[in-house]
């Protein structure tokens, strides 16, 4: 195993959830730990019934800190154990201010070592924002959570990725009926140009990016809506002004069959 492979950390996710069974799984195939250093980070109980719900049991080697991950190179995942959560105060399949409160101490735990180079990445198992808002997290999602933590004053978004189709969001985790208050000209530029400069950073040599509409059937020439006369396409022409070879608005319904 080499050591130049990147550490990273990974954690059980709510305790109430599925995430415990599906790191059991994942850590069982032996083709996930050629891939990464991993550094797994959660209560030892939690581990347990996440491999017994998975029917499979994993060796893991235990650490004292996440500061030591780097430093070891082992074909098991490394396990640094926690104290976050009590097993009678995790029902399953319930989201609890418990559950919440002990994914916001495991994540604030590995965020530090990433922001003091101790590990490279983190990979969180599902966790419940209802649950870690009730524990007291004041933002939309993780996402904010992880800026503020880490001070990031610039844009950024959520991507989701299936292969090679990569899409990235103007907004994320808020009520329908406000996305549209979401929608701006410099949004839209933001967004288009973190993952078209994303793409080309991940080796992609001619990344093709297309921006979708926002009201059905791309607001059927405004009687269905104007945000893609008045915001999405101006946002369009001004990022090809700057040169990047971006189309759109494609329609909803459509734009993914275009993808593929």
């Amino acid at each position: 195993m080499s050591n130049l492979r990147p550490t990273v950390a990974l954690t059980l996710g709510d305790p109430a959830g599925i995430g415990p069974e599906l790191i059991a799984k994942l850590l069982s195939k032996p083709s996930t730990l050629q891939q990464a250093n991993i550094v797994l980070v959660g209560d030892p109980w939690v581990w347990e019934a996440g491999q017994h719900t998975a029917g499979v049991k994993v060796e893991t080697l235990a650490i004292e800190s996440l500061q030591q991950a780097r430093a070891l190179d082992s074909d098991r995942p490394l396990f640094v154990a926690v104290d976050s959560v009590k097993p009678e105060d995790v029902q399953v399949g319930v989201a609890a201010a418990s559950g919440g409160a002990s994914v916001l101490k495991v994540l604030d735990m590995c965020l530090a070592a990433v922001s003091q180079r101790h590990i490279d990445a983190i990979c969180f198992a599902p966790l419940n924002k209802h649950a870690m808002k009730q524990a007291g997290m004041p933002f939309e999602d993780e996402l904010h959570y992880f800026a503020d933590y880490l001070k990031v004053d610039g844009f950024f978004c959520e991507f989701n990725t299936l292969g090679g189709l990569w899409t990235s969001r103007i907004s994320s985790h808020v009520p329908l009926k406000d996305v549209a208050s979401y929608l701006s000209v410099e949004r839209i530029r933001q967004a288009t140009r973190l993952i078209y400069k994303s793409l080309a950073a991940a080796g992609v040599a001619q990344p093709r990016v297309a921006v979708a509409a926002f009201n059905p059937h791309g607001g059927d020439g405004g009687v269905c809506g104007r945000e893609e006369i008045d915001i999405i396409a101006p946002a369009v022409k001004a990022l090809n002004d700057e040169g990047l070879p971006i189309n759109g608005p494609f329609p909803a319904d459509t734009i993914f069959l275009k993808a593929r």
